[in-house]
């Protein structure tokens, strides 16, 4: 927020995103990324958005932002698994209903499945929201290699997801873009995937494969029309 920089990277170790405000749980300790947006708020940034590509649903960030309009929580994660939350009809509450933007995925989806939800879910309403910061909590346990997951992401698959966030942030906020990391349980394919991410935080640009499966068009199509009525450019 100091404009020093315009992007980071924070290798960090316990994740954060399944901790709420009052317990920790699945590995997590402190909510990084929650607490990393209310810092964020506290030095001038009106709104930030949160986008959550872990394979998980990051319950902890949902439930930080639950009922508040000045962080926008995104999530594409498995659906069910582990937390059991992250349905499309969880919305927000309050101030903050419509706020909370989750894209519940069946297992198996791929790239170009991950790049749907973006184009037609998160680039829109992140467009419409206009933050002043975008903060990501970069999991990369949906990668087709890690043992939990059941994802067929790539890493050339979260480098393009990296590479959408970027192009928002420059659309919306100067560029100010930082990952933080999450889950990722393959070691070879989290370090390729997050140098696969610093190379677009350098420079590069890399586009999703295109082929949305059936499955995935359906769960983008009904989080999309739970969130119409919020976001009516959906």
């Amino acid at each position: 927020m100091s404009g020093k920089t315009q992007t980071a990277f924070g290798l960090l170790r316990p994740p954060g995103h399944h901790a709420e405000p009052s317990r920790a749980m699945g590995f997590c300790l402190f909510n990084n990324v929650a607490i990393a947006a209310q810092a964020a708020l506290r030095q001038g940034a009106e709104r930030v958005l949160v986008l959550d590509w872990d394979v998980h649903h990051g319950n902890g960030t949902q439930a930080c932002f639950y009922g508040r309009r000045d962080v926008l929580y995104q999530s594409v994660h498995q659906y069910p698994f582990y937390p059991g939350t992250g349905a499309s009809e969880e919305l927000g509450t309050a101030d903050g209903e419509g706020y909370t933007v989750n894209c519940p995925f069946p297992a198996g989806q791929t790239n170009a499945d991950y790049g749907a939800a973006f184009h037609d879910l998160f680039l829109p309403v992140g467009l419409a929201f206009r933050p002043d910061l975008i903060l990501v909590s970069a999991g990369f346990d949906a990668h087709r290699a890690d043992p939990i997951g059941e994802m067929r992401v790539t890493e050339r698959g979260f480098a393009a997801m990296c590479s959408a966030a970027a192009q928002l942030a420059r659309e919306t906020c100067g560029g100010r873009l930082a990952l933080l990391l999450e889950g990722g349980y393959c070691l070879e394919a989290l370090a390729q995937s997050v140098h696969a991410c610093l190379e677009v935080l350098g420079g590069r640009r890399e586009d999703f494969t295109t082929g949305v499966s059936p499955a995935a068009a359906q769960a983008i199509q009904h989080s999309r029309n739970a969130l119409r009525p919020y976001w009516p450019k959906l």
